[in-house]
């Protein structure tokens, strides 16, 4: 007589609709905008789980995670699933040494324009390499570098809950990269204490003038190295405000001063 096992057959469960979850702002497509929040989906894309995975992106979009919150080391989330409580999620990671961490902060001080992309909110493209060269990962390579945690009965590792932990991380990741380096075990105020140095363009307050620099975020070099542009949109430079910055300047036209020759072309007549 074969074997009986329809016990172990159970019905594939659909989850409660969640209320005020999190959905990722892509219903459809691709789940992620930047290079970073593609360089994780792409990571978890990686792991080839299948079918988990693919059901966690569902979760992910439909909005059945109701909260996730990122520490150092630490993603914790509360899904909701088939029953009425939510299942809780934690997704752990090692994060860098002292050490290293000492290490990474170097790497970041020494590269030239890091400050600005990081005010501007901006991943620099090659902060992957700076943690691999100490011995450490920016993104998890494999499954088995995470500890992951779901109090569902889904005996699965991954179970569909933490994939849709993952993903929500993922999308939120496109407005919000300093999640990643927190998750990593620096805040963001940690970080850009790093660039206390050189996170103003040098202007004399005295001037009284608006800043001069383009809308969108840069550097420029000044006597005390590069510095970030910090964009001021809601500032109106007046016209001769990049006159101010040439300081004193000894040539002449028709004996006039040369500045004070471009100041009468740049103000406006009465």
């Amino acid at each position: 007589m074969p074997f009986d096992n329809s016990w172990q057959r159970f019905p594939a469960s659909k989850p409660l609709q969640a209320e005020g979850g999190i959905a990722t702002t892509k219903a459809r497509g691709a789940m992620a905008d930047t290079w970073w929040s593609k360089r994780f989906v792409t990571v978890l894309d990686s792991y080839g789980l299948g079918g988990r995975m693919t059901r966690g992106r569902a979760y992910a979009r439909k909005g059945q995670v109701l909260s996730l919150e990122v520490s150092a080391g630490i993603l914790a989330a509360r899904v909701q699933g088939s029953r009425s409580r939510p299942y809780v999620i934690s997704i752990n990671i090692a994060t860098p040494s002292v050490e290293q961490w000492r290490t990474i902060e170097v790497a970041l001080q020494s590269r030239l324009g890091y400050a600005a992309l990081l005010l501007a909110g901006e991943v620099p493209s090659d902060l992957e390499d700076v943690f691999s060269s100490v011995g450490t990962k920016l993104f998890p390579a494999r499954w088995t570098d995470m500890r992951a945690t779901c109090s569902c009965p889904d005996w699965g590792d991954p179970c569909k809950h933490q994939a849709a932990a993952l993903y929500v991380f993922a999308d939120q990741l496109d407005r919000d990269p300093w999640q990643l380096l927190l998750w990593q075990g620096r805040t963001k105020e940690q970080i850009l204490s790093l660039f206390a140095g050189q996170t103003t363009a040098a202007v004399d307050p005295a001037d009284e003038i608006a800043p001069w620099w383009p809308l969108r975020p840069g550097v420029i070099v000044e006597s005390g190295g590069m510095q970030p542009i910090i964009p001021q949109a809601d500032v109106a430079a007046p016209p001769h405000a990049a006159l101010v910055r040439l300081g004193d300047l000894d040539p002449t036209a028709n004996l006039t001063p040369i500045l004070e020759a471009l100041n009468a072309a740049y103000l406006p007549t009465n």
